[in-house]
């Protein structure tokens, strides 16, 4: 027997191996993966015996959904192939699929677990939606019927707002991209006026889990997440739940229900309207009817402190003592008219000839102290009354200043010019002027 090198044994091997074992699909546990910088993965799989070592080229790893984990079962398809620098056989893998679990629902869980864990679900980055928004972004298809009942809501509930369209593809393998790429440009987009959209509104229709997977993607989500502005995730109908919803700020159950998140009621508002307008109304009314009784209150205030109010004052006193003052004279003149009476009639009742002149010499008397007694009480009444007017007009406001007569006052509060000690602070007031000074030095009249 001719003996053969080692690389033509392991080349023999190697068109036996992959001429018989063109096309298999095997299941087993991952034992371990690497995913490899140069793009391909490497990977074993292995049931309770044996183990064999598998490798998925760059090129369908692309296309794969979900990421392979140590100790999930797999289902390989592919080829056998022999290395041959170094005699190992590998299972070439073209496919994998989740043994009992379709790749797009592992792809889903997969990611949606990474991004739960990164933060991307989390409410407390979820921005707040505008209440009242003037420009809409919606991403999603010209063509698409979501699109026209969406428009057909927003002209129901509120026409105040515009709508932009950024036309995208919705399924397909290039959608995803498409997708986040008009999220993006639509939160980047400055109107002339410096704002941008206060709102983007990302979706589709219903349809099967394929066509709905592009807002499954990671690059949508990320395109979601990296957003200044507030996003509504609207895809599919109420049952379907894509990774989009949990990364938005909210979730429509449809692309119509977002209309109705997004806009308020018109209806509702204007409803709102009356109700604010007769509150206002109610307690502006209200506010004025109080305000009103305490300017009656103040008015009443100033009137009674007023200058005319303490003149009333003073020239009533000024009456009640001129009235006691005319009431006591009119008494006295009584009770001496009645002594005179008296006088006469004794006079006549004793009518000698020798007492009458006696008689009349006491009457000229008594009507001399009369008259003089009168003069008194005129002249001490007169005083009294003249004294009061003095005091009034001292206590008038308007006649208090004269030519060098002003007041001292300390802290507020009047005192003498002896009280006032050397660095006292005081007030020099008038009427008219206040001049605070200061006590530098102080003289008595005796030593000057």
């Amino acid at each position: 027997m001719k003996p053969i090198s080692v690389t033509q044994l392991n080349n023999q091997i190697k068109s036996i191996l992959e001429s018989h074992f063109q096309i298999v699909l095997v299941e087993g546990e991952v034992s371990k993966a690497v995913y490899h910088s140069s793009g391909h993965l490497y990977f074993t799989i292995k049931d309770e015996n044996s183990s064999i070592n598998c490798a998925m080229w760059k090129s369908n790893l692309s296309k794969m959904k979900f990421k392979l984990k140590t100790g999930e079962k797999v289902l390989v398809y592919g080829a056998i192939s022999l290395y041959v620098p170094r005699g190992e056989y590998k299972l070439i893998a073209q496919n994998i699929e989740p043994s009992g679990l379709g790749a797009l629902q592992k792809a889903y869980e997969q990611l949606k677990e990474e991004l739960n864990r990164l933060g991307y679900f989390d409410e407390e980055r979820k921005k707040p939606l505008p209440r009242f928004p003037k420009k809409i972004a919606i991403v999603t298809s010209a063509t698409a019927a979501a699109l026209q009942d969406m428009l057909r809501i927003a002209n129901k509930r509120w026409r105040l707002t515009k709508f932009y369209l950024f036309n995208a593809l919705v399924q397909g393998d290039a959608a995803a991209e498409d997708i986040a790429r008009k999220i993006k440009t639509a939160d980047e987009f400055i109107f002339e006026d410096g704002s941008g959209f206060d709102l983007i509104i990302v979706g589709r229709g219903g349809g099967s889990k394929e066509d709905l997977w592009p807002f499954n993607e990671r690059i949508v989500a990320d395109a979601i997440f990296n957003a200044k502005t507030p996003v509504i995730s609207a895809v599919g109908h109420e049952i379907d739940y894509l990774i989009s919803d949990f990364v938005a700020d909210k979730r429509a159950a449809t692309p119509s229900n977002a209309m109705e998140i997004a806009l308020p009621d018109g209806n509702e508002i204007l409803m709102m309207l009356d109700e604010m307008i007769n509150l206002f109304n109610y307690k502006f009314e209200n506010i004025l009817y109080k305000k009103e009784k305490q300017l009656k209150h103040l008015i009443e205030i100033f009137e009674s402190n007023s200058l005319n109010k303490k003149l009333e004052i003073y020239l009533q006193n000024i009456e009640i003592l001129q009235n006691k003052f005319n009431n006591e004279m009119k008494a006295l003149l009584n009770i001496k008219k009645n002594r005179v009476e008296i006088l006469k009639n004794e006079f006549s009742a004793l009518s000698p000839l020798n007492r009458l002149n006696k008689l009349s010499k006491e009457i000229e008397i008594m009507i001399i102290q009369f008259k003089r007694n009168i003069e008194n009480i005129f002249y001490g009444k007169e005083r009294e009354i003249k004294a009061l007017k003095n005091g009034f007009e001292v206590l008038n406001p308007e006649n208090r200043q004269r030519e060098g007569f002003v007041e001292i006052a300390k802290n507020g509060k009047k005192i003498n010019l002896e009280d006032l000690k050397i660095n006292d602070i005081f007030d020099v007031l008038n009427t008219r002027t206040k001049v605070t000074s200061k006590v530098l030095e102080i003289f008595n009249r005796k030593d000057i």
